[in-house]
């Protein structure tokens, strides 16, 4: 559920004209607005193991979380919604590394293996992009899809947060209100979005964020990351298919054989986590 929900993010971007800064402002504060009663019952509940230091904890991945939104937007309207998704969800590929980094997580040789043949898919993908004007976006979303990896991972290190609404209500909070911040020359701007714009807004704060996110940093308290970036890797398939049916997008020639390299990756990937778990 969580796969198929961030799924749809790149859908709803791609049909809004709002500033991507922007957009990811309101998508996270939002978020955070609709969860704040679910946050306030968790506080409640856990007043002896909240407070300040769990807030605080929450700084570091809200500013990577704001910053691979921001990338990620600007990306995904620059090439091919499949393209996007298939890119920026090769978290398998970064998680061990980051994993090792950030929650010291131990690094199996199949994982290293996959991270490799992953990059070889990106390249006949990118390779295939040059001439049509889609490899800016495609590397864009590669930098995106570095950050979304790092915000996972961080996402692992704080697991003892007692309740996943006490970690990403914070979370969201920190990310909306720094993108609010870098954006704020362009606030005049919100008065003339039409109600279509507020809808797809809406709906990147409900389905991708509140559902998507929150589901997938719920696994990330219970899974190593890998197993977790590795179904979120089916992000791509929901995705083409989607962008087909709503804007009519065919992905590439090139798409297939790059897909079939990032996903046997992400098999391989599995296969070295749970040698490693």
């Amino acid at each position: 559920m969580g796969v198929f929900a961030c799924s749809l993010a790149v859908i709803f971007i791609k049909a809004s004209t709002v500033d991507p800064v922007l957009l990811s402002s309101f998508r996270l504060l939002g978020a955070a607005a609709l969860l704040s009663p679910l946050f306030e019952r968790e506080r409640r509940r856990h007043l002896g193991q909240f407070g300040f230091a769990s807030v605080r904890r929450s700084i570091l991945p809200g500013l990577v979380l704001a910053a691979h939104f921001v990338s990620w937007a600007v990306g995904a309207r620059m090439t091919l919604a499949a393209n996007a998704s298939l890119i920026v969800n090769m978290v398998p590929l970064a998680m061990p590394v980051f994993a090792f980094l950030v929650a010291s997580e131990r690094i199996a040789r199949l994982e290293l293996v996959a991270t490799l043949l992953g990059l070889s898919g990106v390249l006949v993908l990118s390779a295939g992009d040059l001439a049509s004007g889609h490899f800016a976006g495609d590397l864009v979303c590669l930098v995106s899809m570095l950050l979304f990896a790092l915000y996972l991972a961080l996402g692992r290190r704080n697991r003892d947060i007692p309740s996943i609404w006490l970690y990403v209500v914070p979370l969201y909070t920190i990310g909306g209100l720094a993108c609010l911040a870098l954006g704020a020359s362009r606030l005049p701007t919100v008065s003339s979005f039409a109600p279509r714009e507020w809808w797809l807004l809406l709906a990147l704060a409900v389905v991708p964020t509140i559902f998507g996110h929150s589901l997938l940093n719920a696994a990330m308290k219970r899974f190593r990351g890998n197993v977790v970036s590795v179904c979120n890797v089916g992000q791509f398939v929901f995705a083409g298919v989607s962008a087909w049916l709503v804007f009519g997008e065919v992905p590439k020639p090139v798409f297939w054989p790059a897909a079939l390299l990032v996903v046997l990756a992400a098999v391989i990937a599995l296969r070295g986590s749970r040698t490693a778990g």
